[in-house]
């Protein structure tokens, strides 16, 4: 019995209707930008495995490390104890990271860490004896799948059923260098009539929102007018966070800088699960106190996880190793150049890029999730590219690690599937 067929026995995949798409692709290995499947094909990950394995999966410098770290400590309680992996990536972050940002908290996963920051600004204002309740986040936008983190995500497809039970959130749109005005006016009328915690967006790109890209100066106005009526920023950078923006956070693109950042994807450069969410040194003073109910009591059996933090220490090396920079450079310029050779082509509405985040929009009706999007998914597999169209979105958000030949392969599979709408 093939992989795919004991797969269907047991197995309920995420974000699928399995009365519909029954079937999945056994993969059996991965190395490099290279995806095996049990069939003998192979796929270019055009998408570095939903913007995880930015380094190329199986890597071995990373996997070295971790192999010697779990001869020494795999897994011991965080709560009272610590470890040497955990203290040196904290170390390792604290210098990357944003100038404000001194404090770190692990979780388990994306969608942990922005609950954890969105937990961090109540309490922040609950411990100072200031009741706020109610969150300002951007339309369209995409924070996890656990409640706080669904609160604040717009896309009712996601979080249809679920809605009666959310935090109160207010929405604005995202800027785009024109509407900053009518933005600021919006943000004085909420603050006006609602006790607002938090603001928490995707700076500079939305993932899940089919990488909508928004304006840093606008951005920018945005955080300042939270500043001064002391809501709380979380800014999300579990999609953008690790250099895929140019910079290593698209927080510091801007003059700005958030309260309470959260990590995870790359953070482990796809090896193993784990989420920090770091924080100010005046977040944190909030909860220090006599009174211990002032403590922040969230914790994740897995926090901190000596593996999972050796494999971030080893993403990092890399990151700011000068192979993986010059890479991220030639990726923005072929990208730059594939989109002056598409963005004329007559099945193309618009491209957008930051970074290496390249999207191109069809001029062609399409849902999220429908026929037309799924023939497209099929294409790009029969023709050794592992892309995820989101609607009528095609995006690449390719490992930093692929070749020219590979990139021009993705680029030229793009050019053929326009060729079959």
């Amino acid at each position: 019995m093939t992989l795919k067929e004991r797969d269907k026995k047991h197995l309920w995949h995420p974000l699928t209707q399995h009365q519909l798409h029954p079937e999945s692709i056994a993969i059996v290995k991965a190395e490099g930008c290279t995806l095996y499947d049990e069939d003998g094909n192979t796929y270019i990950d055009a998408i570095a495995s939903w913007y995880t394995c930015m380094y190329g999966h199986c890597n071995p410098y990373i996997t070295n490390k971790v192999a010697e770290q779990m001869q020494t400590l795999d897994q011991v309680v965080f709560s009272s104890l610590t470890h040497e992996p955990a203290v040196k990536l904290s170390e390792a972050l604290i210098d990357i990271l944003p100038d404000n940002q001194e404090k770190i908290f692990f979780s388990d996963n994306g969608s942990t860490s922005v609950e954890v920051g969105i937990k961090m600004a109540l309490q922040y204002h609950f411990n100072r004896n200031e009741k706020r309740n109610v969150l300002i986040a951007f339309e369209d936008g995409f924070h996890g799948d656990t409640f706080g983190a669904m609160s604040v995500s717009g896309l009712s497809m996601y979080n249809g059923p679920f809605e009666d039970f959310f935090i109160e959130v207010k929405r604005i749109p995202t800027p785009d260098g024109t509407n900053n005005n009518d933005i600021l006016n919006q943000l004085k009328t909420i603050s006006e009539n609602n006790k607002v915690a938090a603001f928490v967006y995707e700076p500079l790109v939305q993932g899940a929102a089919a990488m909508k890209m928004h304006d840093a100066e606008g951005l920018d106005i945005i955080l300042e007018f939270c500043k001064s009526q002391n809501i709380i920023t979380v800014a999300d950078e579990v999609m953008t966070g690790f250099g895929k923006t140019g910079k290593h956070f698209a927080s510091l693109h801007l003059n700005n800088q958030s309260d309470i950042i959260c990590l995870s994807k790359a953070l482990t450069a796809g090896l193993l699960p784990m989420a920090i969410t770091s924080c100010s040194q005046e977040i944190y003073n909030a909860f220090l106190s006599d009174d211990i109910t002032k403590g922040f009591f969230h914790g994740h059996t897995y926090s901190a996880n000596p593996l999972a933090c050796t494999a971030a220490l080893a993403g990092i090396e890399l990151l700011q190793s000068e192979d993986i920079q010059q890479n991220i450079k030639r990726i923005i310029a072929s990208h730059q150049a594939f989109g002056g050779r598409i963005k004329n082509h007559p099945k193309v509405a618009k491209i957008r890029q930051t970074g290496i985040i390249f999207a191109l929009d069809l001029d062609v009706q399409m849902e999220r999730y429908g026929n037309l999007r799924d023939q497209l998914f099929k294409f790009f597999m029969d023709n050794g590219i592992f892309l995820r169209p989101l609607g009528n979105t095609i995006y690449i958000l390719a490992p930093y690690v692929i070749t020219d030949a590979e990139l021009e392969k993705v680029y030229k599979t793009i050019e053929a599937a326009l060729v079959t709408l």
